[in-house]
């Protein structure tokens, strides 16, 4: 079973690679785009004096209403004239409410296409959306570094820690894995007496050969202090154009202080990356 309801959500004008790369996803899997257009209120309660805030949260979400139906408009303009089948859709929430509006759209779709959250050009709710879409969607996303090209898919690579993220990023990229020309399991630093022990990667290169993936394991010396960057490397080792792996396996919270490979691949991405949890 492949992609049917491919979503991106939109909340600027200039995130027109992002829909690129979302239409292209569509084409290759035949499926129907979904196009959520947002206009998100930053409007902070209790900021202003006494008596203000009805005038100018009605002031910011008229602003919201109107920039929401403007980027419609254009979306719509530009979908027209595509060979994919579209929908479009827009709605304005304050910040708040921003994960559950998103988390609403992203539970009904079989995956989610975003442009990397950081960065020079990256708008200011795109990790918002990301992580709604991962967190209170539960969907696979694709975060795609800037725009889809092709070749994509023929060498994947699978980030495999043994992680219970780990395994639902697989199994949510089936199609792409059975589709792929290779994929390359890769195991960085494995715990000796981990539950695979001496056999990192076997039981899920069993998984994937009876589903027809070309699969293979390598195991990895951890030689970088950063999972992410030895990822990165790897992928270009061996020109993989696509990587899998687990999203956040320790809280938001702590990966925002501390950091973590969900949030520095998110930052250093050089191909595109199908996370799920």
């Amino acid at each position: 079973m492949g992609y049917k309801t491919i979503l991106t959500v939109l909340t600027d004008p200039g995130q027109q690679k992002q829909l690129d790369s979302a239409i292209a996803m569509t084409r290759r899997e035949d499926a129907h785009l979904d196009v959520f257009c947002m206009g998100v209120d930053h409007t902070q309660s209790g900021y202003y004096y006494a008596g203000a805030s009805a005038y100018v949260f009605q002031e910011s979400i008229d602003k919201a209403m109107a920039a929401a139906s403007e980027l419609e408009e254009g979306i719509r303009a530009r979908l027209s004239a595509e060979d994919v089948r579209w929908s479009v859709d827009s709605a304005v929430a304050q910040v708040g409410g921003l994960s559950t509006l998103v988390g609403m759209r992203a539970r009904y779709s079989d995956l989610v296409v975003l442009n990397r959250p950081y960065g020079e050009n990256a708008p200011a709710d795109a990790e918002a959306v990301t992580e709604a879409a991962l967190f209170e969607g539960s969907a696979p996303v694709l975060i795609v570094p800037d725009a889809l090209k092709e070749p994509f898919g023929k060498k994947i690579m699978i980030a495999w820690n043994q992680s219970n993220e780990a395994l639902a990023a697989v199994r949510r990229a089936l199609p792409l894995l059975i589709a792929a020309e290779s994929v390359e399991i890769t195991v960085i630093d494995p715990s000796p007496s981990g539950p695979e022990r001496s056999d990192p990667g076997g039981a899920l290169c069993q998984m994937l050969t009876r589903h027809g993936v070309k699969a293979e394991i390598s195991v990895l010396a951890r030689t970088l202090p950063l999972i992410s960057d030895i990822l990165n490397r790897r992928a270009t080792e061996i020109g993989a154009d696509m990587l899998v792996m687990g999203a956040y396996g320790h809280s938001r919270f702590r990966e925002a202080i501390l950091g973590g490979a969900t949030r520095s691949m998110l930052e250093k991405a050089q191909v595109p990356v199908l996370m799920a949890r």
